[in-house]
């Protein structure tokens, strides 16, 4: 149904209203918060992905999420990074405001789908992890969130810097997660990014995933079996009581050798591995040291590889009604402009 400049239709069981810019909506994928289509841009005729988010305003937890996204979305411009190229709402006015959608470029197919479909060579690999690194030098991507790594870019922050709170009822990304986001140890950096990219890196190379845990106890459980328990050093830096005893309650296990772990690893990607995956998070390696690591010298080169601009998320430590983040998410609607999208209006 085309109303006034826009189309209707059902997708998903969800009704799509969008402008007629965009065509032959075709439905990609869905999953917890939201559902995306391909559709055809008919102002540039390029293919893009479009995501419409589920009731985002439903909790204090959705409207926060939907916001930390909007704003990641427009700060990062990065050619390792998916961007957002538009975002809009059918509904005319802030009292009506309930939903919304987010533009972005179409990507094929997403490193995990690649992995079930063939083994992939060393230099692949080498050059897949250069640019997923490359990507994380971007601030707290929290890549093990619902993030997907394409060939050459990092796509979907819904879960970025996500609260333990927001991380129930997820399963399959637990596998990605740095310890200390999985049982609030302390607060945590950008080195979380760093574990999961770690994560990712065993798994391209043996083509398991490392640390398949059943349950948060059975994570902690595979990790500290190859990692050891913690020190006691990192046990006095948790902030949470809980997390110490029950840390020090814990049968004491030693490091594994991780050259006997990965026997048939290059040694220069388990060097890089066992600097990443470091339990304390402000000993592991940071995404600019592991481009300089010696796995990656074939593509490392300084000048190509820029610190990111500061990101502003001070907003992270706003306590708002969802009100509030509603009409700040409206705020960035009417104020996007596609020729600047990194300027945000708060």
């Amino acid at each position: 149904m085309t109303l006034g400049g826009r189309t209707r239709r059902g997708v998903q069981k969800t009704t799509w209203d969008i402008p007629e810019r965009y065509t032959t909506l075709r439905s990609i994928g869905s999953g917890a918060y939201g559902t995306v289509c391909s559709a055809i841009d008919q102002k540039t005729k390029d293919k893009v992905a479009i995501k419409k988010l589920y009731r985002p305003f439903q909790s204090l937890i959705h409207a926060k999420r939907a916001y930390r996204e909007l704003r990641l979305l427009r700060h990062i411009q990065h050619e390792n990074v998916i961007c957002l190229l538009d975002v809009f709402t059918p509904d005319s006015t802030l009292e009506k405001f309930q939903t919304f959608y987010m533009v972005m470029p179409f990507v094929a197919q997403d490193l995990g789908h690649i992995m079930k479909r063939k083994r992939l060579t060393d230099r692949i690999i080498t050059y897949l992890f250069y640019q997923l690194l490359r990507g994380l030098q971007k601030p707290h991507m929290i890549l093990s969130g619902e993030a997907n790594c394409h060939w050459s870019q990092i796509l979907d922050f819904g879960l970025a810097r996500q609260t333990e709170s927001e991380m129930t009822g997820y399963v399959v990304t637990r596998w990605y997660r740095a310890p200390e986001v999985i049982f609030n140890w302390m607060h945590y950096s950008q080195t979380v990014d760093v574990w999961s990219a770690a994560c990712i890196l065993a798994e391209m190379i043996t083509g398991k995933v490392l640390f398949p845990g059943h349950d948060s106890i059975d994570q902690l459980k595979k990790i500290l079996h190859l990692t050891g328990t913690p020190d006691s050093s990192l046990v006095q830096k948790m902030q949470s009581k809980d997390a110490q005893s029950y840390v020090q309650g814990l049968p004491l296990q030693k490091k594994k050798n991780f050259k006997e772990v990965f026997p048939s690893m290059d040694e220069n990607a388990v060097d890089l591995l066992e600097g990443m995956l470091l339990l304390d998070p402000e000993t592991r390696l940071t995404a600019k040291q592991g481009l300089s690591h010696p796995f990656l010298a074939e593509y490392h080169d300084p000048e190509c590889e820029p610190d990111s601009e500061t990101y502003d998320d001070s907003f992270e430590s706003l306590e708002l009604a969802v009100g509030e983040w509603k009409s700040l998410i409206h705020m960035e609607i009417m104020t996007f402009d596609p020729d600047n999208p990194s300027k945000t209006a708060m």
